[in-house]
């Protein structure tokens, strides 16, 4: 037991090749969300609007994605950073708006991203329906 490390996991790999999760939302009402896990990523040079671009690519390249290639995804809002509180809505926290990234030039690094950071991606305009009258259609 002597060999396990005490270091916490977002403390684990530099900020240049930390490990993120992008749940990618296709409905809030259903709970629809598919996790884009992201290795190696460099969050002092990667900007949110390199982070956005990086995704939609994946979408439209990788294979599993299909149903996703033709959301219109706009807006990056963190989710989570390892060891903190999570919310208990599964897809995106709905509280915390200062937590979404407008300023596509900022860095990662910047906004507060670190090792196994969370982050939910979708349509503003979707969101903004769904917290104004927050109905989950599917439970």
């Amino acid at each position: 037991m002597d060999d396990l490390d005490d270091t916490l996991t977002n403390l684990a790999k530099p900020l240049s090749s930390a490990t993120i999760t992008v749940r990618v939302v296709k409905s809030f009402q259903y709970r629809v969300a598919k996790a884009l896990v992201i290795n190696d990523l460099d969050l002092t040079n990667t900007t949110v609007g390199d982070l956005k671009e990086r995704v939609k690519k994946a979408i439209q390249t990788q294979a599993g994605w299909k149903p996703y290639k033709s959301l219109q995804l706009d807006t990056l809002k963190l989710y989570t950073k390892a060891h903190g509180a999570k919310t208990t809505n599964l897809i995106i926290n709905l509280e915390n708006d200062e937590w979404i990234l407008d300023d596509d030039t900022a860095t990662l690094a910047t906004v507060g991203f670190e090792n196994e950071t969370e982050v939910s991606f979708f349509n503003r305009s979707d969101y903004d329906g769904f917290k104004a009258s927050p109905e989950i259609k599917w439970d």
